[in-house]
């Protein structure tokens, strides 16, 4: 079934986001950027959480999460242990939230028009997995590059 295989996957990414965060040497670099580098790594983290929270557990979900996207990219310095709980929080309401989709649910059309055409629940999950895994993939990167460990 498409949820177990969403449930795992999101585990799996979300744990590894977790991971990440820990690894940085100081903190402070999870919010470091430069003219090539305009995101830091605490803002892909924001902006994962709240993308998750609105599309999988507000709206699926019935959560309550109400998003402010801009802040998700011009919050500074949240301490590395209130984004760990966020995302843990995040965890939950996904695996929560995908634990109650039927197959049939997976078929219907997504109840918000997000990429100005209808697209099936299943799909979009399938899509909010792979910006999971993108943006997972540039915080790594993110982390190899500003955190010298010589």
């Amino acid at each position: 079934m498409l949820t177990e295989t969403l449930i795992a996957l999101f585990e799996r990414d979300l744990q590894k986001l977790k991971t990440e965060i820990e690894l940085y040497s100081d903190e402070n670099l999870i919010w470091k950027t430069d003219y090539e580098i305009a995101n830091s790594a605490g803002n892909l983290v924001l902006h994962l959480i709240g993308n998750l929270n609105t599309y999988i557990g507000a709206e699926l979900g019935k959560a309550g999460y109400v998003r402010n996207r801009p802040l998700e990219f011009s919050l500074k310095d949240i301490p590395r242990t209130k984004l760990l709980s966020e995302i843990d929080k995040t965890l939950e309401i996904v695996i929560n939230t995908l634990n109650l989709l039927t197959n049939e649910d997976l078929e219907k059309t997504y109840p918000q028009l997000v990429f100005e055409k209808e697209m099936t629940t299943g799909f979009f999950l399938v899509h909010l997995s792979t910006h999971l895994a993108y943006h997972l993939g540039q915080i790594n990167y993110h982390r190899r590059v500003f955190d010298f460990r010589f």
